[in-house]
């Protein structure tokens, strides 16, 4: 009777924590399509006008390209560091290189603005506050921790024999690199560059204490939004966002599924 009553007790309570999660979502795209100035859900009609005015401002539209390139910068520099590190903690694995991934999963443990806090005290010091290549370096180590994570279970699955196998038929190490091992983990460091690229998308807490007027992000921008007027071509940018991080998280689902088959 325990087990019985067990499964439909989990089911209302998995769908509960779905809806309390997708609510607040929900509500953002009637309020991206209201035919009021400011933030609320449409009184008469449905209205195109806020994308169109998102479409049509330069503002907007510089935060957003600014955005993009950082987040495509900070990945790349993600990615390398990232499988680099996973890899070599998978070929010596030794009780040390579990010290190491630790300290590469850190960024993901300690608190973000006491992160930000540190950073704006070095990178004043090295002139890197208010830099594109400084919003790129504290966004790329940030996100290391999850290509770190996707490339060492990717790497868990991989079969120690066909890179012996290389290295007997006389393949040098850069050579089974490239053609053994990169291959065989390229989904999860596909899966790793997706969750980077997303976290710096949508990092906001660290370009607040770096950053201030060269270099403005989507988020930024957001959030002076908020703080200024309650223009409600936030709500469009904010469904728009949404609608990106749900084709990046398909495309994680899809190279996830080929990774198993």
């Amino acid at each position: 009777m325990r087990g019985h009553g067990a499964g439909p007790l989990a089911r209302t309570i998995a769908w509960a924590t779905v809806i309390y999660l997708l609510l607040p979502i929900s509500i953002v795209v009637p309020v991206s399509l209201t035919d009021r100035r400011y933030l609320s859900l449409p009184a008469e009609s449905l209205s195109l006008r806020h994308y169109a005015n998102l479409l049509g401002s330069e503002a907007w539209l510089g935060a957003i390209w600014q955005s993009f390139w950082i987040a495509t910068a900070s990945t790349l520099l993600a990615v390398v560091a990232g499988t680099l590190c996973a890899i070599g903690c998978w070929r010596l694995a030794r009780r040390s290189t579990e010290v190491v991934r630790a300290l590469m999963l850190l960024p993901l443990i300690i608190p973000s603005i006491v992160y930000a806090v540190g950073l704006y005290r070095w990178f004043g010091r090295l002139d890197l506050l208010d830099r594109f290549l400084g919003v790129v370096l504290a966004h790329g180590v940030t996100g290391i921790p999850y290509v770190v994570i996707t490339v060492s279970t990717a790497l868990a699955a991989f079969d120690p024999r066909l890179e012996q196998a290389a290295r007997g038929m006389g393949a040098s190490l850069p050579q089974t690199l490239r053609w053994v091992i990169l291959p065989r983990i390229l989904p999860g460091i596909a899966s790793g560059a997706i969750f980077a690229f997303i976290h710096s998308w949508d990092e906001l807490v660290l370009v607040l204490f770096i950053a201030s007027r060269n270099v403005f992000t989507l988020p930024r921008k957001i959030w002076d939004g908020i703080n200024e007027n309650l223009d409600p071509t936030m709500a469009a940018v904010a469904v728009l966002l949404i609608l990106f991080t749900l084709l990046l998280l398909l495309l994680d689902g899809a190279l996830r599924a080929r990774r198993d088959r």
